[in-house]
């Protein structure tokens, strides 16, 4: 089995951005977090930032064939990118959509997930532990 997580854009600045919102760990501990587990399981795992919208499309598709689910947080662009919709649609990956944040418990204009429809799932507002209750429903698969 292969798993990709994917990380959109700000993401890199997870640890010193909106510490009250996002939490105080940075992006590379996450990952590591993620490694150890995932290697603990002897599970392949990738992962990917970008803060293009573009990267990330590409991205999910060279993934085609080659990974068997994809974890991701879309950040902003989970709100308005039909261009990542359409990547998802168009590879067999099986996506389950993160966010720390509990989206559906903030702004208006972030309360709507584009994605969401076309994802096996959603997990929300459980800080650092989204990624991991991600991974831990893959495995458990």
């Amino acid at each position: 089995m292969k798993i990709l997580v994917m990380h959109g854009p700000n993401l890199n600045l997870l640890g010193s951005r909106e510490k009250k919102i996002y939490g105080r760990t940075t992006l590379a501990a996450i990952n590591s977090e993620l490694a150890a587990i995932a290697k603990k399981n002897k599970i392949a795992v990738e992962f990917f930032q970008s803060n293009i919208e573009g990267e990330l499309v590409g991205k999910i598709q060279d993934s085609r064939g080659k990974i068997d689910y994809i974890i991701l947080n879309a950040g902003a662009y989970t709100h308005y990118s039909i261009a990542l919709r359409d990547a998802i649609s168009g590879v067999k990956a099986k996506v389950i959509e993160v966010h720390l944040s509990n989206i559906h418990a903030r702004e208006k204009f972030r309360q709507e997930s584009v994605i969401a429809p076309v994802c096996l799932g959603q997990i929300a507002g459980f800080g650092k532990d989204s990624y991991r209750l991600a991974l831990e429903y893959i495995l458990g698969r």
